[in-house]
């Protein structure tokens, strides 16, 4: 039982991902979506006009490291990954959503594998939503 107490820091981190997951999907679809926007203002003509050039100055180094060069590969690649986790939010959370408005048991019991398979994608909060109608309709499992 050693190691119960040094995985906190990690269980900790995985509990606060698990229950902020919407805002941190929004945060690496606005990086993308920035790092795409920078790479664009580089090698389009507005990068003359600010504020591009000033950004420009600071992401391509005279030393010969040009970030810019990273922001057009990684880009496009972070936004997609982001655009991914909020859709497969969202979608879980449509479905969850229409799943848990049923008053009838049988119908909730013929739906208890998508529900839980949903509770990957969502908040512990929906998982005791989740528990409690279970308790709600008297459902052993």
């Amino acid at each position: 039982m050693a190691g119960e107490g040094s995985d906190t820091g990690g269980r900790k981190l995985r509990v606060l991902l698990r229950t902020h997951r919407f805002l941190v999907a929004v945060v690496i679809f606005g990086a993308g979506l920035l790092l795409s926007t920078l790479a664009l203002g580089y090698f389009l003509p507005i990068s003359s006009d600010p504020p591009f050039n000033t950004i420009n100055g600071i992401t391509n180094q005279p030393n010969g490291a040009n970030y810019n060069l990273l922001f057009v590969i990684a880009g496009p690649i972070v936004a997609i990954v982001g655009a991914y986790f909020v859709g497969a939010y969202l979608v879980a959370r449509r479905k969850f959503e229409h799943l848990m408005q049923t008053r009838s048991k049988a119908e909730f019991l013929r739906h208890i594998p998508e529900l839980e398979q949903l509770l990957w994608e969502l908040t512990p909060h929906d998982e005791q939503r989740y528990f409690d109608k279970r308790i709600e309709l008297r459902v052993r499992r």
